[in-house]
């Protein structure tokens, strides 16, 4: 009888939840950026990022409707380095396959805005969202406009000089990607109904917050590894150019250029962040098991694991493919995964700390 009680109670309090739908709405929009995500991998493995060579938030819906729109994108296209110094014999039909990338890059991230925008004004009509969550949510709004001027700028460093852009703008490309995604995650998972009776010790919270910080740094180093091409060469696993510590980490003069514009010393870099990631994951399973537990919430910690060892798989299997595009995509993919199921175990815990 208590049993049915129950969960009568918990029927009629999620079935007049008002904050479901936004919730569900949120989720969409973390979907949409992932795939997003995914296509800009593409984009960028493929080199069909400077293929599009002007920004134009509103016109550039449409695509080219004409033979004479083609050659007009054609021609700007022909006049940046990337042409010149490593497509000088492309044609226009190699030119469409490179472009239709970009453009739907482009589109989705538009589209993603419009979602978002739909959302929220509706459910400001509809008064689900109240003075304490519309603020937050108007500047997920402001950061995705700004993640759309990161993009800009990130492909412009290509279009004069350089045959690529520049891996410290790619890397504040993806790294704004990654806080947007995080946030509506973080947002999404505060609006679910608090379970009262779970308390989470302060000290295990922060332990989590410290696995995010290590997650969001070696994705950004993974930035720097897609930036600079580091994953097309030394493709050997466990050692790397026969060693495993190998030669020439510090090549480049002053010392922190190494960090980022050395191959050799970026590679290194990722997967040693790596080890460390891995190695703390352990360490909060092994401690986890005896204190909090994995319970109720803590739950997620075994899944974490889980999804590390696969993402480590992913990567080492990039590796030794040499860079295979469905391979690398997925293990682009699978850090955003990672970063927010870690984001969702500390924001479920957030409200419950003790």
């Amino acid at each position: 009888m208590a049993d049915a009680t129950a969960a009568q109670a918990i029927h009629t309090e999620t079935s007049v939840d008002p904050l479901r739908p936004v919730r569900a709405w949120l989720y969409l929009v973390a979907g949409l950026i992932l795939v997003l995500v995914m296509v800009g991998g593409v984009t960028r493995l493929t080199h069909s990022g400077l293929s599009i060579t002007t920004w134009k938030p509103i016109s550039g819906v449409l695509p080219p409707m004409s033979l004479a729109d083609w050659q007009a994108e054609f021609d700007g296209y022909r006049k940046i380095p990337e042409f010149i110094v490593d497509n000088p014999g492309m044609t226009l039909d190699e030119f469409k396959m490179i472009f239709w990338w970009e453009w739907t890059h482009r589109l989705l991230a538009r589209a993603i805005g419009a979602v978002f925008l739909g959302g929220f004004l509706l459910f400001l009509f509809q008064r689900r969202l109240n003075w304490r969550l519309a603020p937050p949510l108007g500047l997920l709004f402001v950061l995705g406009g700004f993640q759309g001027l990161v993009g800009w700028w990130m492909v412009s460093s290509g279009l004069e000089v350089r045959t690529d852009v520049s891996q410290y703008r790619l890397a504040a490309h993806l790294g704004t990607a990654l806080v947007l995604f995080l946030a509506i995650i973080w947002v999404a998972r505060r609006l679910r109904p608090v379970d009262k009776r779970m308390m989470v010790p302060a000290g295990w919270f922060w332990s989590v917050g410290l696995l995010v910080a290590l997650i969001y740094v070696q994705i950004i180093a993974g930035a720097f590894v897609a930036g600079t091409d580091a994953g097309f060469g030394y493709n050997t696993w466990p050692l790397m150019d026969g060693g495993l510590i190998p030669a020439g980490l510090g090549a480049m003069s002053p010392w922190w250029r190494n960090l980022f514009e050395n191959a050799l010393t970026v590679q290194f870099d990722h997967r040693m962040i790596a080890y460390a990631v891995t190695a703390y994951a352990i360490f909060l399973l092994w401690k986890g098991r005896l204190s909090p537990g994995f319970a109720g919430v803590h739950g997620w910690m075994p899944r974490l694991m889980l999804l590390i060892l696969v993402q480590v798989g992913l990567g080492i299997a990039t590796l030794l493919s040499v860079v295979s595009i469905p391979v690398a995509v997925a293990h682009q993919a699978m850090a955003f995964m990672l970063a927010g199921a870690t984001v969702a175990y500390l924001a479920d815990m957030s409200r419950a700390v003790r």
